[in-house]
């Protein structure tokens, strides 16, 4: 059984991402978890901050429970300024040491997303010194994760190096993605991934529709 972690910066990125990765996991008998950077608290202005941090974290629980998914966090790092800061890093480094995930998924260097850059920043170089037996600021002993995968949400890959087939699990994650209807209210997000997947599986051959991933590290199995 594969660990596997997904860090997203909002509630919902997670599910664009790789929704239909993360229930193929749960079928194969992975465990998933997926952490949130923030709870989402400035994606709409029909709600003040703080009732949409309370509607953004119900619809994650909603929709990745509709998939299986029983353990999901939230950092409450500000929505629209994840930073690079010395306390943000020590936090994601106790929770790889402590998780020890066998697979992250993260968001890839080349988002347009300010939030989404810096959880990649923030990820990849937390697995670095997760795995460092030098790096003592956190009392957790040290863990290497074996694959890091890289995801897209609104800057589709330039180059994407492993495509995985969801064609069997699309219309779950469409259900669960229909779950952030806060979201979707404002734009039909769920219709464009649609698309982007059937469009990563006509252009790869992989499947009907297919999600796509940069590969930053394998070292073990992915599925």
């Amino acid at each position: 059984m594969l660990n596997i972690m997904v860090f997203a910066p909002h509630p919902d990125d997670d599910i664009i991402a790789c929704g239909g990765s993360m229930a193929k996991h749960l079928r194969q008998g992975n465990q998933v978890q997926v952490v949130y950077l923030t709870s989402g608290e400035a994606g709409s202005h029909k709600y003040s901050k703080e009732e949409l941090a309370v509607i953004r974290k119900e619809e994650a629980r909603r929709a990745t429970a509709s998939l299986g998914i029983k353990q999901i966090s939230f950092l409450g790092m500000p929505d629209g300024y994840i930073s690079y800061t010395r306390e943000n890093l020590l936090t994601l480094v106790n929770i790889i040491r402590s998780e020890r995930p066998s697979l992250i998924y993260v968001p890839h260097a080349q988002e347009a997303v300010r939030d989404h850059h810096f959880t990649w920043q923030l990820v990849i170089e937390a697995c670095t010194k997760a795995a460092g037996p030098w790096f003592q600021d956190c009392p957790t002993p040290p863990w290497s994760t074996s694959n890091i995968l890289a995801y897209e949400v609104w800057t589709p890959l330039q180059q994407p190096s492993y495509i995985e087939d969801i064609t069997s699990f699309m219309n779950d994650k469409l259900t669960a993605l229909r779950c952030h209807q806060s979201q979707l209210e404002m734009i039909q997000y769920d219709e464009a991934v649609e698309g982007l997947n059937r469009y990563r599986g006509v252009m790869s051959g992989q499947g009907q529709y297919c999600e796509a991933f940069q590969v930053i590290k394998i070292g073990g199995p992915l599925c």
